[in-house]
């Protein structure tokens, strides 16, 4: 599993399918069932995408719709091929520890150049200088739509993560002109994990890295990606709720 927090209602859910001898099963889709039990029916049918979210490296990802809190179980199965079933739980809590669609984004302080040169404030390298042109805070004063990635390149928990703030500028050269702002937050106090999270991951009430969050002109959230994600996939997204 790639995801892991989540509340009732709309979800993400972001899967590998792997072998016994750990390769991963990539094909275009997975047929994907939900059920509250291993011995009942499923309630929930849908279809996976397989995401390309890096040269070598992709994920599943079905948008699936749980109605209550509690324990569920993911059956899935790669379409095509021989057949080979994956199976994995989802626990639903009543809340997520993550900002839910809907509620309003925090108005944080995030670094931006003008606060310090961009080798202090970001991991990527090169710099990404055209994601820390703007603050949360700023964006949200100014009423514009924007994309905020938590993410570190340089210190990512998994190799999936890594590409995501490349992907998101990626995604935000292609909204050039829409007047959307891209902002890349970093996950670590000074960028040292040792020194912990930093305070806006802490504000933002992030559980895992990296986080991506879309944020609509009146300030409220209206899509967030946990974990890994595509350029196509993010794309998607912006041209569906902020454009």
């Amino acid at each position: 599993m790639g995801t892991s927090d989540y509340a009732p209602g709309p979800v993400r859910v972001s899967f590998l399918v792997l072998t016994h001898a750990a390769r991963p099963i990539e094909r275009s889709t997975a047929r994907v069932w939900l059920a509250r039990s291993l011995s009942d029916a499923p309630f929930l049918k849908g279809t996976a995408r397989l995401e390309r979210v890096a040269p070598g490296i992709a994920v599943y990802v079905a948008s699936l719709r749980v109605p209550h809190s509690g324990r569920y179980f993911l059956l899935a199965e790669p379409t095509g091929g021989y057949k080979i079933q994956g199976v994995a739980t989802l626990d639903v809590p009543e809340k997520s520890q993550s900002p839910a669609i809907g509620a309003r984004a925090f108005p944080s302080k995030t670094p931006t150049l003008e606060d310090a040169p961009a080798e202090k404030i970001t991991t990527a390298r090169p710099p990404d200088v055209e994601l820390l042109r703007t603050s949360v805070q700023e964006a949200l004063e100014r009423h514009r739509a924007f994309v905020v990635v938590f993410a570190t390149p340089k210190f990512c928990a998994s190799r999936t993560c890594g590409p995501a703030v490349e992907i998101a500028d990626s995604v935000r050269k292609r909204f050039g002109g829409s007047g959307i702002d891209f902002i890349h937050v970093e996950i670590y106090d000074e960028n040292n994990p040792a020194l912990g999270q930093n305070r806006w991951v802490q504000e933002w009430r992030l559980p895992t890295e990296p986080w991506v969050f879309l944020v609509g002109r009146d300030g409220r959230i209206k899509a967030k990606f946990e974990g890994a994600f595509s350029t196509d996939e993010l794309a998607r997204a912006v041209q569906r709720f902020l454009v």
